[in-house]
């Protein structure tokens, strides 16, 4: 594909997901940031967790996505009682043929809503890593693959924990990007209300799934040179190493960095941001933009960090700051205690 396809096929994605965002927000109203981060998964081809509290139109965003995109839906309600085969399916006796029958299960979905996926148990979320990341399911000796695209969107409510099960680090790790679902404003809350009171909007399918896996084929036409990837490793490795970049008195507050998977994923996404933004490069500001969806859920904070009630966000946003676009670690800073800058200073920053 020479220059001038390339850049046409970018341009034919961009113009389709601005439609398929367009037709979107005729239903969700606000949470623009969410919105858009949503697309860029789909087009990195990346898993996503929702948090935020009750009502804020998780669920509804996910359904609102596969309608538009006309993906097939499926709707798993994690509650405590659930079982691995209530995901992925299991194998059941048929009389009238004396042989058994495999039914899968919800996951064989292109858009799988994981609805309160920390009320389960570790069995039930260790079946679901298996699909995450395998994109399989073996029922009885036999290998079933998921449709494709698939993508895991999973939501948690933050402020309630009776009853939850923590994700495990291994499998928050698969998810491509954490975002936090805030509330709307109050013009946004508003409209929200007014349209309650109305007929739902009939939603049109703006894009098939081939057209979508054709858009996510445009993301590897956008270029990503050293200079960006230098940055998206950089933000990882200060994450285990900050004093390397004057950033000391950060090490006692975070137990474990991001993994590999924090940088890969940055630049995949930032790929994916850019061709949404009409560019045929990715900047650094892209990655920064996707810091924090990225990395946040990346982060093992330490006992000091949780009681003191600092946050992997507040850590990030630190980290940003220090970290030059260039990638490299600040000068004389490796082994550099800060002055100036410790945790008291860190505490001050939230404030």
């Amino acid at each position: 594909m020479d220059a001038v396809e390339a850049g046409a096929e970018r341009e034919r994605a961009r113009a389709a997901m601005a439609a398929a965002l367009a037709e979107i927000k005729g239903v969700i109203v606000g949470q623009d940031a969410m919105l858009e981060r949503l697309l860029v998964s789909l087009l990195a081809g990346g898993h996503v967790l929702l948090e935020g509290v009750p009502g804020l139109a998780k669920t509804l965003t996910v359904k609102t996505l596969a309608a538009v995109l006309g993906g097939s839906y499926g709707r798993i309600q994690f509650t405590p009682d659930l079982v691995p085969a209530d995901l992925v399916g299991t194998r059941i006796w048929r009389p009238d043929s004396a042989s058994f029958a495999t039914e899968l299960g919800p996951v064989f979905a292109n858009f799988v809503l994981a609805d309160e996926i920390n009320r389960a148990p570790a069995k039930v979320q260790s079946a679901l890593l298996e699909v995450m990341q395998e994109q399989q399911v073996t029922i009885g000796g036999q290998t079933h693959r998921v449709p494709m695209p698939f993508i895991v969107m999973a939501t948690q409510n933050p402020i309630e924990s009776e009853g939850t099960y923590p994700l495990p680090e291994a499998q928050v790790d698969r998810f491509l990007m954490k975002i936090v679902v805030g509330y709307p404003s109050v013009e946004e809350e508003s409209t929200v209300v007014t349209r309650s009171l109305g007929t739902s909007p009939t939603l049109r399918t703006c894009l098939s799934l081939t057209d979508l896996e054709a858009h996510a084929r445009a993301v590897g036409t956008v270029t990503a040179d050293t200079t960006v990837v230098r940055y998206a490793v950089a933000l990882a490795d200060a994450t285990r190493h900050p004093d390397r970049y004057g950033l000391g008195e950060l090490a006692g507050l975070i137990a474990f960095g991001a993994s590999p998977r924090g940088p890969i994923g940055l630049v995949q996404a930032g790929r994916a941001l850019a061709l949404l933004r009409g560019r045929e490069r990715v900047l650094t500001e892209d990655i920064t933009d996707l810091a924090a969806d990225v990395l946040r859920h990346r982060l093992v904070l330490s006992y000091d960090a949780l009681s003191e009630g600092i946050t992997a966000d507040e850590l990030l946003e630190r980290i940003l700051t220090a970290v030059p676009a260039s990638g490299a670690a600040a000068p004389g800073a490796v082994g550099r205690s800060g002055t100036g800058d410790g945790p008291d200073e860190v505490r001050m920053a939230r404030g």
